[in-house]
């Protein structure tokens, strides 16, 4: 570890320094809280008064809401939709990533170093550029309004970052060690999958969770791609605040469960996460 590194390090495990971060963690999840506990006070309860109320009288909580938002059809038929879009759009993103990050640091094949400039030049490319020329082709080929256009759209823009990404964490695993594993008789695939992917573990981690939380909560494509049959949990409850506006025990659970499962993912991963950001922090 650098210098600065173990600078770094010996001034987060100081006392104040703790202490400053649990204050700064506890009002970032202060919004949070008061969506669950939104989600769990009924319409009248939420028109009398804010959400801090509620520590006067806890047993008013209720799980009402929750039951009356898994009666809304367009609600469950949204977070399916949700998950549909979301699993598919970040396995394909890490798995063909990884395989052009690895063909970008370790294969040699002409033009090889333009083809990489040209993937981090896709990067700058702004998604609004794209949605109507890509709007149009869909159309043309059927595939607007379906769940596999956004599919689609999403793997297209997040490959750049995803082949950045782990082209830049590939070319730092040691030359020796693929070179020892191919005088073993190792292939490419072997050599990927039974060495680099293993290695690579903390850096694909952190592109999982970057793209699934892009995706879980993106709106603007969602609401560019779909329609009312595949439309996703964010499209749904904006269409929810359009149409009802006032129909809040709805509309806070159903916000609470988008919100959390994004949040377990990443609380499920932030080891990985954390290994693989700081990666490049210390080689």
């Amino acid at each position: 570890m650098t210098t600065a590194g173990r600078w770094l390090v010996g001034k987060v495990n100081s006392g104040l320094v703790r202490g400053f971060l649990l204050v700064v963690g506890l009002f970032w999840l202060v919004p949070t809280i008061g969506l669950l506990i939104s989600s769990l006070r009924s319409p009248e309860d939420l028109s009398a008064g804010g959400w801090w109320t509620v520590f006067s009288e806890p047993s008013r909580l209720t799980f009402a809401s929750y039951r009356k938002l898994l009666e809304n059809g367009d609600i469950t038929d949204s977070l399916v939709n949700t998950v549909l879009i979301t699993v598919p759009a970040t396995l394909l993103v890490v798995f063909i990533g990884s395989l052009a990050g690895y063909a970008f640091a370790w294969m040699e094949f002409p033009g090889r170093d333009w083809c990489f400039l040209a993937v981090v030049g896709l990067l700058v490319v702004p998604v609004q550029v794209a949605l109507i020329p890509i709007a149009e082709l869909f159309g043309k080929l059927g595939l607007f309004g379906s769940v596999f256009g956004v599919i689609l759209f999403h793997v297209g823009f997040g490959l750049p970052f995803a082949v950045f990404l782990l082209r830049n964490f590939f070319a730092e695993i040691p030359r020796e060690l693929l070179e020892a594993a191919r005088l073993d008789g190792a292939g490419e695939l072997r050599l990927f999958f039974r060495v680099v992917m293993p290695l690579g573990g903390p850096a694909i981690a952190s592109l999982a969770i970057f793209q699934f939380l892009w995706v879980w909560n993106d709106m603007l494509v969602a609401l560019v791609f779909t329609d009312a049959g595949s439309q996703p949990i964010t499209v749904a409850l904006q269409t929810q605040v359009r149409q009802f506006g006032n129909n809040i025990d709805v509309l806070a659970p159903g916000a609470f469960i988008s919100m959390v499962i994004p949040l377990a993912v990443f609380f499920a991963f932030q080891r990985q996460f954390v290994s693989g950001v700081m990666a490049g922090a210390v080689k």
